[in-house]
């Protein structure tokens, strides 16, 4: 609360007004005529039509990707709720730094945002991979993200970010991602014997996964993935999703396209923004930066849905790739990878309370899903017999 301050003008004005007493009709004038100020500020709020607020955010993605794409979508979102307050100068990756190294840069203040996702630095800690290409316990993309906001995990993120690591930083997440696929191989892979040796690249805890399953794993940043595919360095790949996968030109070097997977099943976009400059700003604004990260969360996802689903079709249709549902025999050795890699990271105690909040939400909000949700699967057979990939 602030204190009341005497106006000086209004003071004088009293001192001089008559002692005698107002007449009815003069006093129901007068209160007609304050009344009506008062709606009139409330209808016409005092807004500041200075300079607008011009914010510097780097992606970690390319400027065709789809990525970038729904980091557009982000920022359509803060700029329109914001009402031309906030500009958002939206940057590909490589315009100021690497790909790799937004979260250093944000963390300078060399840019004032980035939007990319928690693998990209899981370097610096383990636990960073537990938001967003975290274990699976059942639960899904979704229900992982609900955990965020509802269950503890935005706390956690925070005390990773900012007590353990010592970053002046910022975050949130936004966009559950569907399950990335096992990747692109040169032969159709139908056991774990298929997979061992292989050079294979992906980010995050899944490098500790597969390595577990016998695969020499190099960790790259998308734009990377194909050039690497030439030269050898690599000799299949995984990245996120059908569109990106096309968008590489992964048809072109690959016609083995696997899909279904426990490695990356369950990731989000994280959104971060250097923590003193989100501090200074307006608290309207900051709510902004931070809720328009659920409205593009739903925009994303749509988005996603459409294009993903159309190149999946345009790859089997026009690039005449073979597409597979990894077999059973696989995920389940993923699984068995997993519970050797959670052996070991538990030891940290800080990984083990994220990774048991996780577990105990999966195991209740997933028991829920599953004995609820319909057999979507079936309904499909039904209406379409014989177009799914065995």
């Amino acid at each position: 609360m602030t204190a009341k301050t005497t106006n000086p003008v209004q003071t004088r004005k009293a001192a001089k007004a008559p002692t005698a007493p107002l007449s009815r009709r003069k006093f129901l004038k007068g209160s007609a005529l304050a009344a009506g100020g008062v709606a009139g500020a409330v209808a016409m709020p005092n807004i500041s039509r200075g300079a607008p607020l011009t914010l510097k955010m780097q992606t970690s993605w390319g400027a065709k990707a789809i990525f970038q794409d729904f980091a557009r979508q982000y920022v359509e979102r803060v700029e329109k709720m914001a009402g031309g307050q906030i500009k958002i100068d939206l940057l590909p990756a490589g315009s100021v730094v690497k790909a790799f190294q937004v979260q250093d840069a944000c963390h300078d203040g060399v840019i004032d945002m980035a939007h990319t996702v928690t693998a990209y630095w899981y370097g610096k800690n383990k636990a960073a991979s537990l938001f967003g290409t975290g274990p699976v316990f059942g639960a899904n993309a979704s229900q992982i993200l609900a955990w965020i906001h509802y269950g503890g995990g935005k706390e956690l993120y925070r005390e990773l970010v900012q007590d353990v690591l010592g970053l002046n930083l910022v975050g949130f997440f936004c966009m559950p991602m569907p399950t990335q696929p096992l990747g692109w191989f040169k032969k159709h892979i139908k056991s774990v014997d298929d997979l061992k040796g292989l050079k294979y690249r992906t980010v995050g805890l899944a490098t500790d996964i597969m390595q577990g399953m016998g695969l020499k794993v190099t960790q790259l940043p998308g734009g990377e993935i194909i050039p690497a595919l030439e030269r050898g360095v690599i000799e299949a790949f995984e990245f996120n999703n059908p569109t990106s996968d096309r968008q590489f030109g992964a048809q072109d070097v690959s016609k083995h396209y696997h899909l279904g997977s426990y490695h990356q099943a369950a990731e989000f976009f994280e959104i971060i923004v250097n923590k003193d400059k989100f501090a200074s700003l307006d608290p309207a604004h900051q709510a902004i930066i931070e809720h328009a990260a659920e409205a593009a969360s739903t925009a994303n996802y749509g988005l996603a849905m459409d294009r993903y689903s159309k190149d999946l079709q345009e790859l089997i249709t026009v690039d005449k790739v073979n597409v597979y549902r990894t077999d059973v025999s696989i995920m389940k050795a993923q699984l068995e990878s997993w519970d050797r890699v959670l052996a070991r990271l538990m030891r940290d105690p800080f990984f083990k309370k994220v990774v048991d909040s996780q577990k105990a939400w999966s195991e209740r909000v997933a028991f829920y899903d599953l004995t609820n949700s319909a057999d979507y699967r079936l309904a499909y057979e039904h209406y379409f017999p014989g177009k799914l990939p065995s």
